[in-house]
């Protein structure tokens, strides 16, 4: 069965492309009838996917003016651990991103408004990476090993058995390493080591730049929460250190990313892990750490969770960003092929279908709502990835050539191009908010912006059909093919360069 469910997909996705081309000379008129529906339904989800986005926003904007320190000395109840057992393990994978993006990451940590005592700093370099990713450890050990209240650096040895090269098996690894060498340690304040149920554990990109409240508010929620390790805590992705740098086809791709994420911390019910988050140390002890032989681990942690504890776990959203890398090039050309194998990777997150299936074949316990409920929502969504915009902005007008003459010279065949592009012309009016909605996202930029700035960040979204399709669905229904062919198609962990390039457009 495990194999159906690898297939499963990409047959889906297949299937609805073909039946598209095959309907469209067979059924030209109910194929048409389907576009308009489907353009309609379009339309509604983007109002519904906007009105959420907005909550989110509104709700970020009111949580970064908080003191969250403060919050938690006045609010914290007596029936929760005291501020001073909570402590931060914070893992920063590494593998050969140069030294100035690492210490970015690394300068924002020190600027935290926490207590630098309760923060322990794991830089997890990988052994094959070399001597340049070794000396940058040597440099951040010399700079900030006497800010935090423990600084390791560790090393990731190659080829264990098991184990694929990737992101997973390096914080896995390290994670290990930190039980061992820091939180299970003596200490002043806990004398037999510190108790797992008191340490949240930040996994984050090497890029992720903290803002100053993010453990304060990641502590806050932490301590709020019912059942609270039998969850993990999700910061909003915000793509933007280096969004002056990066052409516009590259800002349309990630800012589209961070709304689809802050959308989803409207919806919770929906919310799965993605990319930098905050984890309970007691639950990563239960769940067996990150696996190691997969390229989804930001992903796969949730489903781990979820079918360790039958059903009982969840994101929670923290309505808090971090903030992160554009994906950009030294060419334009160079950006356009790693933004296309970066969203291959994130597709490739329906690797994670056949283990949620086998999960829940195996797991009575699992109410069987629950399992229905993420069995069409997960599908559903790698499915609409792969084939969504495409039907909308690429296969409108099959009914048109494959029709025959009979269709072309009916009343509907005249309108459809015209009903069509009426329809999703008004589903660009959400698009449009979300452009203006995107200026308040921006950092400052050195020298300050000037209209053309604002201009082109507003115009840029003309480009939305475009990266829809070209870096959403075609990597999307790659990764699904390759799942569904297996052996020598299934994709491996591709690490996304970092850098800090001049403007490439």
């Amino acid at each position: 069965m495990k194999r159906f469910f690898e297939m499963l997909p990409g047959i889906l996705a297949w299937l609805t492309l073909i039946f598209m081309f095959l309907f469209s000379w067979l059924l030209p008129v109910w194929v048409s009838i389907f576009i308009i529906l489907f353009d309609i339904y379009w339309v509604l989800k983007t109002i519904y996917l906007s009105l959420h986005l907005r909550v989110t926003f509104m709700e970020m904007r009111r949580v970064m003016k908080i003191d969250w320190l403060a919050r938690i000395r006045e609010e914290l109840p007596d029936s929760v651990p005291a501020l001073d057992d909570i402590y931060h393990l914070v893992i920063l994978p590494m593998y050969d991103e140069p030294h100035e993006v690492v210490r970015e990451s690394f300068a924002s940590l020190a600027r935290a408004n926490y207590p630098k005592e309760k923060l322990f700093v794991v830089l997890a370099l990988e052994d094959r990476a070399g001597d340049a990713a070794r000396e940058t450890g040597r440099k951040l050990a010399a700079e900030y090993g006497a800010t935090f209240g423990k600084f390791l650096v560790t090393h990731h040895p190659g080829g264990l058995p098991g184990e694929i090269p990737g992101k997973g098996s390096n914080e896995a690894w390290a994670g290990r390493q930190a039980m061992r060498e820091i939180v299970g340690l003596p200490t002043g304040t806990h004398p037999g080591g510190i108790p797992p149920e008191n340490v949240l554990v930040s996994v984050f990109d090497i890029d992720t730049q903290i803002f100053p409240e993010y453990f304060s508010r990641l502590t806050y929620v932490f301590l709020k929460a019912e059942n609270r390790t039998r969850a993990i805590y999700q910061p909003i992705p915000l793509f933007t250190n280096n969004v002056y740098e990066a052409p516009m086809l590259a800002r349309v791709v990630a800012f589209s990313t961070t709304f689809w994420q802050m959308m989803q911390q409207s919806r919770p019910e929906r919310l799965t892990s993605f990319s930098s988050q905050s984890i309970p140390l007691r639950t990563l002890l239960d769940i067996g750490w990150w696996q190691k032989d997969i390229v989804s681990e930001d992903s796969r942690i949730f489903w781990q969770g979820y079918l360790r504890y039958h059903g009982d776990f969840r994101v929670e959203p923290l309505f808090y960003p971090v903030s992160m890398d554009v994906n950009v090039a030294p060419s334009f050309w160079g950006t356009m092929k790693n933004i296309y194998k970066q969203q291959r990777r994130w597709g490739w997150g329906c690797e994670n279908i056949p283990y949620m299936m086998e999960g829940f074949r195996n797991d009575p316990e699992i109410p069987a709502a629950k399992k229905r409920y993420w069995t069409f929502n997960v599908i559903e969504g790698f499915h609409s990835w792969a084939t969504n915009s495409l039907i909308i902005f690429a296969l409108g007008w099959l009914p048109l050539a494959l029709g025959g003459r009979h269709f072309g010279h009916s009343i509907l065949s005249y309108n459809l191009p015209h009903i069509t592009r009426d329809i999703v012309t008004l589903s660009m009016v959400g698009v449009a908010s979300s452009a203006v909605l995107s200026l308040f996202l921006l950092p400052e930029k050195p020298g300050g912006r000037t209209g053309a700035d604002y201009a082109i960040f507003v115009l840029q979204w003309v480009l939305m059909p475009l990266t829809l399709t070209i870096f959403g669905a075609f990597p999307g229904l790659e990764a699904q093919t390759r799942l569904m062919l297996g052996g020598k198609w299934r994709l491996g962990f591709w690490v996304t360069p970092k850098g800090r390039y001049p403007k490439t457009n």
